[in-house]
């Protein structure tokens, strides 16, 4: 990324900047002050020597009209009319007549009032951009000289001092061209200034764009567990609906205050995975210390653990193929000739009743052992997902009247809702529709009476993210044995081969969803959480 800086153009050199009307309002400050004790000194007679000795009159009027030229350049520099160059030239030229008539008055050259005379040349040559710091001290010296050469008119005495007149020229040229190098020096690192700031906050907002865009989810907790900073995959992932900036992280997500008190115990372990509070995603927290052990607070980084399960199911994916293709080769063969000399024995006139009998379950045992191999190959030659973008209400319309045609119950036993009837999702409409049957067939199985299966679709009020539910009207499933409901091989019927909710999930997880048994007063209801969301109105 290039810097700003480079990218910035120069400022010209009569680029006025509203920061320089407050030095100009300084120095008329400086000025008003001056006059304002010039005058008073000429009113009350305490004056010190030699100030106003030489002429009072003139001395007085000057300071007088000193004073009020101030005002009127304060409130031209309060209107800012005429410019801002305009009003430095012509107040310090007026500074430098008023102080050599001030100077005249007190006696000269001889009277100190040289030293103002620098000031005001200072002060205009740091005011203004350029070589008219020279202009001014050259200004200075004529009228300088020109009081000499009156005095010398006046009086033809050798009292005139030209050597401290012309000493006090060099001294104002000297004056005039450092102001005028510092001055350029300041006006440069201000500049410089100004850009390192301008590009401070622009990488300072695209920080806070990219952390408020960024995919994962992050908060930055100080040393006393209170959350400075929440982006919004992060509100979306904990379902955060009210402010939490300035909260305690024990108040809103107290797993991650678990964790994170688990990490500053044992700070190797920095993952944790988790499942928040009023939805059923599975998030992976992970900590980072800010400052020397984490003494400025600690970066939390939320993950949901659909995506790196789906990088995981690939490589297992992998692996399961392999393995089919080793249990194709080793088990099928055999299993077909075990089947085939099972046949051939039941077909023997000699077996008995009993005889017959095991012959049937060895023939039965093969069927099953070959569904299972069936469905293992399903599993590992599964093409990967291809997403697209589905309209809830008219997918599920068709779904139900085929599932009811295939299993042969009436189309009025599968109940669907869909809230808000344009909802959308993102997934493979196949590998979507052999989720749905599977389960479907699942709660016919384990219906109570006559069977109703319940689909109900919506947008989780948590997670922002819509979902799918399936639910029965059976007796639902223990406590005990969820845990165990999607581990391969686990069923709890004879003739099952424990795979069907297992190939589920792996199919949801290959759709960046996820399949989770949600708890409920009657049947088993079973969850399908989408990655997105997506209207109609939005489709295109």
């Amino acid at each position: 990324m290039t810097s700003s800086v480079e990218e910035t153009p120069a400022v010209k050199a009569s680029t006025v900047r509203v920061a320089d009307w407050r030095p100009l309002r300084y120095f008329n400050l400086y000025r008003l002050i001056l006059s304002g004790l010039f005058v008073v000194l000429a009113f009350w007679g305490v004056a010190p020597v030699p100030v106003g000795q030489h002429d009072a009159v003139l001395f007085r009027n000057a300071a007088i009209g000193y004073f009020v030229f101030g005002m009127l350049a304060a409130a031209a520099n309060h209107y800012r009319y005429p410019g801002f160059n305009t009003q430095v030239v012509g107040q310090v030229f007026i500074d430098i007549i008023a102080i050599t008539l001030l100077m005249h008055a007190s006696g000269g050259i001889t009277s100190g009032f040289g030293m103002l005379l620098m000031v005001a040349v200072a002060g205009g040559s740091v005011l203004t951009q350029g070589r008219i710091a020279i202009l001014f001290a050259a200004m200075a010296s004529i009228v300088v000289l020109a009081q000499q050469w009156y005095v010398w008119l006046r009086s033809p005495f050798p009292s005139s001092n030209y050597t401290h007149a012309g000493i006090l020229g060099a001294v104002l040229f000297a004056t005039a061209y450092i102001a005028y190098l510092s001055a350029g020096r300041i006006r440069a690192s201000e500049l410089l200034a100004a850009r390192r700031e301008v590009d401070l906050a622009n990488l300072s907002q695209l920080n806070e764009h990219i952390i408020r865009r960024m995919q994962a989810g992050i908060l930055a907790i100080d040393a006393e567990n209170r959350i400075r900073l929440v982006n919004e995959s992060a509100r979306r992932l904990l379902g955060l609906q009210a402010p939490a900036s300035e909260k305690k992280i024990e108040q809103l997500v107290p797993k991650i205050a678990a964790h994170l008190n688990t990490w500053r115990e044992d700070p190797a372990r920095t993952s944790h995975l988790f499942e928040p509070e009023g939805n059923h995603l599975r998030l992976i927290c992970s900590f980072a210390g800010i400052g020397e052990n984490a003494r400025d607070g600690v970066l939390v980084f939320l993950e949901d653990a659909a995506a790196l399960t789906q990088q995981a199911q690939q490589l297992k994916l992998a692996s399961l193929g392999r393995m089919a293709a080793s249990i194709a080769h080793e088990i099928r063969n055999p299993l077909g000739a075990i089947s085939h000399a099972g046949q051939l024995l039941s077909e023997s006139s000699n077996l008995d009743g009993s005889e017959q009998r095991l012959t049937e379950m060895i023939r039965e045992n093969s069927i099953r052992m070959n569904v299972i191999i069936e469905n293992v190959l399903q599993l590992s030659r599964r093409k990967p997902a291809e997403p697209k973008i589905l309209a809830l209400r008219s997918w599920l319309h068709e779904f139900t009247l085929n599932f009811a045609d295939g299993n042969q119950i009436r189309p009025d036993s599968i109940r669907v809702s869909v809230e808000p009837g344009d909802l959308q999702v993102r997934a493979d409409p196949s590998q979507l529709y052999q989720v749905v049957w599977n389960l479907c067939e699942n709660g016919l199985r384990h219906s109570n009476g006559e069977p109703v299966i319940t689909i109900e679709a919506g947008i989780s009020s948590g997670t922002q993210r819509p979902f799918l539910d399936v639910r029965d009207n059976g007796e639902g499933i223990s406590v005990e044995r969820v845990e165990q409901i999607f581990e391969p091989f686990y069923t709890t019927r004879e003739d099952g081969s424990g795979l069907g909710l297992y190939i589920a999930r792996e199919l949801c997880e290959g759709n960046k969803a996820t399949l989770d048994y949600v708890p409920g007063e009657k049947g088993a209801c079973f969850r399908i959480s989408f990655s997105g969301l997506q209207r109609e109105e939005s489709a295109e």
